[in-house]
């Protein structure tokens, strides 16, 4: 089962490396940095889910909105993605510009409530699909006054409605076990007792002062936001909670996970694994990496700390 949207940070095709340390048994399922939700998805079509409470927490306040619409109303976001995949086809980059500048930020800002919430419509979501599909490399990206801005991309052929993938998406929502929360990361505490797994997404701490891909919302996740979450990983951990958390091997998160006492003191540990660096402005700057992966869930024998 595939996300709906392509997200900075996705993490499908980290999906073998993560698939290790998914504990065999555990309580509730928490995901502080839901996103494209490509964790939540494989386990869900695996039946790791079943009987399970599950709580998708998300800072981004048009993704919740997105989502909570193709939850409750599937049809009728098909019915408007069908609607602007054929006007895309007449002419695709006025046809992106024109919902992006005159209905997509006009109206997200108008169902804007006062502490920031989105209350998304069935065609609200279908516009922010539609501009995830057809936008530059599938970013979500706002500016300085919190307006929209990616750029048109070019693809000959997007597929703006995939029906089945839709339907898919809302079923799994859908289930009454399953809670979408519009808040930051540390609510993940709120909600967290000991035998809950959690999956730890963030933005990812740049390699280089030229390759910071953080900015998916009007604030930035800084050094001080990457502290902060070592804390509550941290806390989680002694919690008996059994966390997992992915982020690139920058020096400062080695510092954080791999080289701290505190990390170590809550049992966890962090490990080198192989992945495919797949954002850069550059083709020849995509390629082969390495990220940690930081858990407290005893490691594969395979893996070397």
């Amino acid at each position: 089962m595939k996300p709906l949207l392509k997200w900075v940070g996705g993490k499908r095709q980290l999906l073998p490396q993560l698939r290790r340390f998914y504990p065999q048994t555990f309580d509730r399922y928490i995901e502080p940095f839901f996103g494209s939700g490509a964790v939540f998805f494989d386990l869900f079509s695996a039946g790791r889910l079943d009987g399970h409470d599950v709580v998708l927490i998300d800072s981004n306040a048009d993704l919740i909105g997105c989502y909570e619409a193709v939850r409750d109303d599937a049809a009728a976001v098909a019915a408007a993605l069908k609607r602007l995949a054929a006007a895309h086809a007449a002419d695709g980059r006025a046809h992106y510009l024109a919902v992006r500048d005159q209905r997509f930020n006009p109206l997200r800002e108008s169902r804007r409530a006062a502490d920031g919430r989105i209350a998304y419509t069935p065609e609200l979501a279908a516009m922010l699909i539609y501009l995830n599909r057809t936008g530059f490399n599938g970013l979500f990206r706002l500016n300085a006054r919190g307006a929209f801005n990616v750029p048109p991309g070019r693809y000959d052929r997007p597929k703006i409605l995939d029906r089945q993938k839709l339907e898919a998406v809302a079923l799994a929502l859908a289930s009454p076990r399953v809670q979408l929360v519009w808040g930051g990361f540390e609510c993940s505490r709120d909600f967290a007792r000991d035998g809950d797994f959690l999956y730890f997404d963030p933005p990812y701490a740049p390699l280089t002062k030229t390759s910071n891909f953080t900015s998916y919302t009007a604030a930035r996740f800084d050094a001080d936001d990457h502290a902060r979450l070592q804390a509550v990983v941290v806390d989680l951990a002694k919690r008996g909670c059994y966390v997992l958390v992915s982020n690139s091997t920058a020096d400062e998160i080695g510092a954080l996970y791999e080289r701290s006492a505190s990390a170590h003191a809550a049992g966890l540990h962090a490990f080198r694994v192989p992945a495919r660096r797949a954002i850069n402005s550059k083709a020849s700057a995509r390629g082969a990496v390495e990220e940690f992966v930081i858990t407290n869930i005893q490691a594969p024998a395979t893996h070397t700390n």
